[in-house]
């Protein structure tokens, strides 16, 4: 696979790792499978200060947001963006009639088929990936796949917009807001432009640029630049605050005033009820 791909797999070690906790916060029996040993490998080349507790977070945060989204909304349409090796198709507990899109590079969804073939496909949804380059058009296979856009969708865009340059975030955002119907809803997460810029996050930017993989953008004010691009923002939680702490994050959180801080940011907005959009 590409090496901006095996991110994905890092990221499924670090849900193996929450997985195998007696005391987990969720379960995710095929994280071990996709992540391979690559994903391990790469897990602790990239260790660093709240990495694995931040991945565990946020998985439990997107994982509430994703179910308690489809339950109170309806929305029986669900596409994540840079899906990666996303196994939320298999074990969450989706209502019947869901859609689910996964939109990634065509290698990585051609491995990640691989690894689960033998998983049984559960019943009552159906899962549809979608091969694109997120930096290309990528509305017209997702329309093709059978995605409308005139109905209520719920974006995930989990671990993706800091891989981005600026422009490409606005872009991406801005698009998932003109192509939503009413009652649409963004998931996602966003790290601040200091977790860039600070001494101590050199040596983990460093390798992964090494690898191919270098964070590009960050940003002080998640919730403007949501607002910009065309969604009213219901919250934004870091890590350790209130609903998005979990009993696993182990530091104190600088008040937001405090500048030069790292910081991850978890979203969730939804669609402006009075805005025209795109068909």
């Amino acid at each position: 696979m590409e090496a901006v791909s095996r991110t994905a797999q890092w990221t499924a070690a670090a849900r193996a790792l929450e997985t195998d906790r007696e005391d987990r916060l969720f379960a995710d029996p095929y994280a071990r499978t996709v992540a391979d040993t690559i994903g391990f490998e790469l897990l602790e080349r990239y260790a660093g200060a709240g990495t694995v507790p931040f991945l565990a977070i946020r998985t439990t945060y997107l994982d509430r947001q994703i179910v308690r989204t489809v339950q109170e909304h309806g929305i029986r349409q669900v596409v994540f963006l840079a899906a990666g090796m996303d196994t939320r198709f298999y074990r969450l507990p989706w209502p019947d009639g869901v859609t689910v899109y996964e939109l990634d590079r065509p290698a990585l969804l051609e491995a990640k088929a691989e690894m689960l073939a033998g998983e049984p496909q559960p019943a009552g949804r159906t899962r549809t990936a979608v091969p694109v380059d997120l930096t290309q058009d990528w509305t017209g296979p997702l329309k093709e796949a059978g995605w409308r856009s005139d109905e209520p969708v719920l974006w995930v865009v989990e671990g993706l917009l800091f891989f981005l340059p600026e422009l490409a975030v606005r872009n991406l955002i801005s698009t998932l807001a003109g192509h939503s119907a009413p009652g649409s809803v963004l998931l996602g997460d966003v790290i601040s432009k200091a977790a860039l810029e600070n001494p101590l996050s050199r040596p983990f930017l460093k390798c992964l640029e090494e690898d191919g993989n270098p964070w590009l953008f960050g940003t002080e004010t998640p919730e403007q630049l949501l607002a910009d691009c065309g969604w009213d923002v219901r919250e934004v939680r870091q890590p350790g605050e209130d609903g998005a702490h979990f009993d696993r994050w182990p530091y104190p959180v600088p008040a937001r005033t405090v500048p030069g801080v790292p910081r991850s940011f978890l979203f969730t907005c939804d669609l402006p009820t009075t805005e025209v959009r795109a068909a």
